[in-house]
């Protein structure tokens, strides 16, 4: 469903860009990654230096999500070479995006979304390890939520792509690194 809805959402976002410019400034690419990788990092310096073996487990889980949902992502983005919305020329048809994009999966393929894979495969190792206190799930679902929904705003992913990785991290980390040893 969100596919075929792609081509009247991704140029809506493109047409309101400049007025969501000021809002978009913190979520670059380079600055959301940087911001889903200070999580685990966090984590794994504070847990050493409180002497917190569960913090600190916390934090290698998250770092076996985060890689977890790569693999997978990349692989998919291997098959899909997905065009980006920012690729499809300004007057452009937003139809026929799959198959077409670049060769590379670490360029030019949009689908799945490997921020919104990593940032809600993080989000959930957090969520649930540290589901008693009632507001971190909320925290770090809604960290992810923007973060995800910031990569439809820039124009870097459609929609579907977001969903589609948000869904991969969440299920990777939900049914591989959080199931009982």
């Amino acid at each position: 469903m969100l596919i075929a809805t792609d081509k009247y959402t991704a140029p809506y976002f493109r047409n309101h860009q400049g007025q969501l410019d000021d809002i978009n400034d913190p979520f670059n690419a380079y600055i959301t990654t940087a911001e889903v990788i200070a999580v685990p990092a966090a984590l794994m310096v504070a847990g050493y230096k409180r002497q917190d073996d569960y913090q600190v487990q916390t934090a290698i889980l998250c770092g076996e999500a985060y890689a977890n949902s790569a693999i997978v992502d990349l692989a998919m983005k291997a098959v899909t070479r997905r065009k980006r919305p920012i690729d499809v020329p300004v007057n452009g048809s937003f139809n026929d995006t799959f198959f077409a994009g670049g060769q590379s999966p670490f360029r030019g393929s949009s689908f799945p979304s490997g921020h919104a894979a990593g940032v809600f495969s993080v989000a959930t190792v957090v969520a649930e390890r540290y589901h008693n206190h009632r507001w971190v799930p909320w925290l770090a679902y809604s960290f992810a939520a923007v973060i995800s929904f910031s990569r439809v705003t820039t124009s870097a992913h459609f929609a579907s792509d977001v969903f589609l990785g948000a869904a991969l991290g969440y299920t990777a980390t939900k049914y591989t690194v959080l199931q009982p040893r």
